[in-house]
């Protein structure tokens, strides 16, 4: 079954067993009942679809933050990790040392110049980008050492591959939307609900009425645009950046 079928079911479901309650009560009331002595309803709930949605927001907007975090940390731990294994290279002979990093420098040109917009525009990785770092694995791993010293550089240098390839696999996990539609979808009803509610309370058109009113729905549609601009941590407007490349690889 499908979750949004699942999802309408539910919501159908809730609706129908609070509207039905509330019918079957009505008819109950005896004729000498008094309203006044209860709290308004209304008002109690207009406060509780606020904080309900007050919260969920809040931790959308905790999460794409997170997220968009660890995409930096993403970035520069394989920045960092190709870093490692161009300066351990020392080492090793000079053909060898030279060839890894050659193939270091040209995989971190291309992350820079060609795979990043991609993945800005599509949301994925290059296949050209993984061929690259494979011949920087290539280079490291099938160098045999010749001595005791270039065989205490050997396994730092295969660990340090493993990182940046591990690196880049979060770095695609990373580059696409993290909130799922089913999160859209509550969002964007919970802000129309919020704004909604607003003309339950019998808004009218004074000066401060029509300000509060319009610095709220200003406030929801700022929110959400802040949740869909960390949404997608590589492409949108305040976006993780190539700088830890750029930084500790300025020529290429």
């Amino acid at each position: 079954m499908s979750q949004w079928l699942v999802l309408t079911l539910a919501m159908v479901v809730a609706c129908g067993v609070v509207l039905t309650i509330t019918v079957l009560k009505e008819r109950r009331i005896s004729e000498d009942d008094d309203p006044t002595e209860t709290p308004d309803v209304i008002e109690y709930l207009t406060m509780m679809v606020g904080v309900v949605y007050a919260i969920v927001l809040g931790l959308a907007i905790a999460g794409v933050w997170e997220a968009r975090s660890a995409a930096e940390d993403t970035v520069r731990t394989e920045a960092q990790a190709l870093h490692e294994v161009s300066a351990r290279a020392r080492a090793y002979p000079a053909p060898v040392r030279d060839r890894i990093r050659s193939d270091v420098d040209a995989y971190v040109s291309y992350v820079v110049h060609k795979e990043w917009p991609v993945m800005a525009e599509k949301g994925e990785l290059t296949d050209h980008g993984t061929t690259l770092l494979t011949k920087v694995r290539a280079d490291v791993t099938d160098y045999h050492p010749r001595n005791d010293f270039e065989g205490q550089s050997y396994q730092p240098l295969v660990d340090q591959v493993a990182v940046a390839d591990g690196a880049r696999s979060a770095r695609a996990d990373a580059a696409d939307s993290t909130l799922p539609g089913v999160v859209w979808f509550g969002l964007i009803i919970g802000g129309a609900i919020s704004v909604g509610v607003m003309f339950t309370l019998q808004i009218r058109r004074s000066g401060r009425e029509l300000l509060m009113a319009g610095l709220f729905s200003a406030l929801i549609a700022f929110l959400l645009f802040l949740v869909w601009d960390f949404d997608a941590p590589f492409s949108r407007g305040i976006a993780a950046t190539a700088s830890p490349f750029v930084d500790l690889f300025p020529h290429p």
